[in-house]
């Protein structure tokens, strides 16, 4: 199976079986060490058939031994202790705040940097691993993965690319040259805005199986249902971010030309500065989120206020439309007026009537 679609529909199913669906239920936890301990699963908090099925089809997409975790962050920390632990770690200082945060917490020091090459890399001598974005949340920013990975193994360090905004259809960081691709799962990858769920995948076993000793250890395991859900929606998950992504580009062409809007950012327009790293490395997906600003937070708040289609929400890749302005939490340099928009399966024309009719509306 070559194509990534066709592995994220396939992979990880039984073989078809008369009456039975393509995708068995999830297999809950079950009584324990019965007489003999004949169970191969073992104990329910080191394995489980569900998961197994989930993580292989992840593998599939990732191009390396993958897995599953409760949670975004769960994954993140495992990373930072497993492959991090004793640091110190160079982190971009506009990552997901929690990562820094979860670093903190669990005694690994942290060098920081801006989300540019040159200047993670002068910080890279003698630290155990380089973590980037890319693309980045919520500025987009965009980083050339198979050059600075050669770049950050020069320097004797691992890389770990978060690649949660693209996906690992759209961007297969370990292809690129990433020792660990991390995802959050609750967002574009299961698409339907109800899951709570992250991945690991790494292009060394080794370190798949030092990560997966962590995962047992601290119990931080995906539940059953989440995980056979996951699954399930890894099959649709070609269809939804090719029709997100065209939405996404669709409106960032539109909003360009808008007179109520300045810095659009989105990788697919030849404009942004990342654009041709993105069209390298992104499978020709440059992802289902965009950028812009609008003159004030007033502003942006009566838009997000006027639109009828796209939901006021702070997570993204989901299926339904959805924005926030972004500097109400004050936690990012952005301007007050700056909404991160994620492109839902809308029709475009639908989608692209209601932003530019609640932007008339301002």
């Amino acid at each position: 199976m070559s194509g990534r679609s066709t592995r994220a529909v396939h992979a990880g199913l039984p073989a078809p079986a008369d009456g039975e669906p393509y995708l068995p239920g999830p297999t809950f936890a079950a009584p324990y060490h019965l007489a003999g301990d004949a169970d191969p699963r073992g104990y329910g908090r080191y394995v489980n058939p569900t998961w197994s099925r989930w993580e292989e089809a992840l593998s599939a997409l990732e191009g390396g031994p993958a897995l599953g975790f409760a949670s975004g962050m769960a994954a993140c920390t495992a990373v930072l202790q497993v492959l991090g632990g004793g640091g110190p770690v160079v982190l971009p200082d506009d990552t997901y705040g929690t990562v820094a945060r979860a670093a903190s917490l669990i005694g690994v020091p942290v060098r920081s940097a801006p989300s540019d090459p040159e200047a993670l890399l002068a910080l890279a001598e003698g630290a155990r691993l380089v973590w980037i974005e890319t693309p980045t949340n919520p500025s987009l920013t965009v980083i050339d993965v198979e050059a600075f990975a050669s770049a950050v193994h020069a320097a004797g360090a691992l890389l770990a690319v978060d690649g949660t905004l693209a996906t690992p259809l759209a961007q297969a960081s370990l292809g690129l040259g990433a020792d660990v691709s991390v995802v959050s799962d609750s967002k574009a990858m299961t698409g339907h805005s109800d899951l709570v769920l992250g991945h690991v995948a790494c292009r060394s076993p080794e370190h798949a199986a030092a990560v997966r000793g962590w995962r047992d250890a601290t119990g931080a395991i995906p539940g059953p249902f989440e995980a056979w859900l996951a699954h399930r929606s890894m099959a649709t998950l070609g269809v939804r971010l090719e029709r997100q992504c065209a939405n996404a580009l669709a409106l960032a062409r539109a909003l360009s030309e808008h007179a109520a809007v300045t810095g659009v950012l989105y990788p697919g327009l030849p404009s942004h500065a990342g654009h041709e790293a993105a069209a390298r490395q992104m499978n020709g997906l440059f992802g289902p989120v965009l950028a812009f600003t609008l003159a004030s937070a007033d502003a942006a708040s009566r838009f997000l206020a006027a639109c009828e289609l796209v939901t006021e929400a702070t997570s993204f890749g989901g299926v339904h439309s959805s924005a926030e302005r972004r500097a109400r939490w004050g936690l990012e340099d952005v301007p007050e007026g700056f909404i991160r928009f994620s492109a839902g399966i809308e029709d475009a024309d639908d989608l692209v009537a209601d932003v530019l009719g609640a932007l008339d509306a301002l």
